[in-house]
């Protein structure tokens, strides 16, 4: 590895000296994990995509799809075709993270009544 190369990759890593927070707040918003599940079975275009996860607005979409290339978790193919055609597939990155995402769904299943009733036992509380 080059020593320019060296440097920038340490600087990038000293911008975000926590690796946890830095992963989370990427992947933790309200539409990656959506995005990263419907891309798990198969390559999809924009549109199919839209049409998996049903109320994502199409700005949101190409600023969530936008982000997981950016930190390599999806693959965007452009088509040099007329229309262009344009898919967007898991990296094996992104296809690394489908086992803990897959452990995070299950958990948030398995225990989001027990947190609804949390939160209204708070909420009754008046805290």
């Amino acid at each position: 590895m080059s020593n320019e190369k060296a440097q920038h990759d340490e600087s990038v890593e000293f911008e975000q000296p926590c690796p946890i927070r830095d992963v989370l707040d990427r992947i933790g918003d309200q539409w990656s994990l959506l995005v990263l599940e419907a891309l798990e079975i198969q390559t999809l275009r924009f549109n199919e995509l839209a049409r998996e996860i049903g109320d994502i607005s199409k700005q949101m979409l190409s600023r969530t799809l936008k982000r997981l290339e950016q930190d390599g978790f999806i693959l965007r193919t452009i088509y040099p075709e007329v229309p262009p055609r344009v898919e967007y597939q898991l990296t094996d990155l992104g296809r690394s993270f489908l086992v803990p995402m897959q452990t995070l769904i299950i958990w948030a299943d398995s225990n989001h009544h027990a947190i609804c009733n949390a939160r209204v036992n708070y909420a009754i509380s008046g805290k």
